[in-house]
């Protein structure tokens, strides 16, 4: 069984696979595994013709067991967003399981919400301090930046992957709403499909039960 990711940009088409697998893994959930994603346009995605051709063309696919649908919000309300396109898309997902994520403002965002985990990695200075409200800056890419060197600019396909293999997601999960969407709509489908699953999320993310990261 695979769960098929719909995404927009060209580096989720690898990094948003990453990321899924490393929940599946904090789930413990090994009889899954992540389909190649369906990469549509934004303009695409936030249409109920495109995202409802999007979710048919997922269930196509070989072992599709369930589908999600990642994009970012930009300055769009990510719950009213996330409600009109869930309901698009499980229409058209019928009896398969189907959850919408709206990154808010954007998938980078989750990187900067844990932004001490890639201190000394991919360019971010090694003394980066982690931002006080991730989610302020519109321009997560360029947010990023900030903590490169001059000479160094955020890469979407270069860095994104990378990042997405190495971000503390426990600490983004205490410090981002919209991440918290994420591992929340993972939970949701592995529970239809029928996975056990352990406590979820784990406990150490919870704000009030993790490890604070210098």
């Amino acid at each position: 069984m695979k769960i098929y990711l719909l995404v927009e940009g060209y580096g989720e088409v690898e990094a948003a696979p990453i990321l899924l697998r490393r929940l599946l893994a904090e789930a413990r959930c090994y009889g899954l595994d992540i389909g190649a994603p369906i990469r549509r346009t934004q303009s695409q995605l936030r249409s109920q013709q495109g995202l409802q051709a999007g979710v048919r063309l997922a269930l196509l696919q070989p072992e599709c067991a369930a589908v999600v649908v990642l994009l970012d919000g930009e300055d769009d309300c990510p719950k009213e967003l996330a409600e009109k396109l869930r309901g698009w898309a499980q229409a058209a997902a019928g009896n398969t399981p189907c959850d919408v994520v709206i990154a808010y403002r954007e998938y980078e965002t989750w990187f900067l919400a844990a932004l001490e985990s890639l201190r000394g990695s991919y360019g971010i200075h090694a003394d980066a301090p982690a931002p006080a409200d991730p989610e302020s800056r519109r321009d997560a890419k360029g947010a990023l930046e900030d903590f490169m060197p001059s000479d160094r600019a955020y890469s979407e396909t270069g860095d994104q992957p990378g990042m997405s293999a190495a971000f503390d997601m426990a600490l983004a999960h205490r410090r981002n709403r919209s991440f918290r969407k994420l591992v929340k709509a993972v939970g949701d489908v592995l529970t239809q499909l029928g996975q056990p699953l352990p406590a979820w999320p784990p406990a150490t993310w919870h704000p009030d039960r993790g490890i604070q990261t210098p």
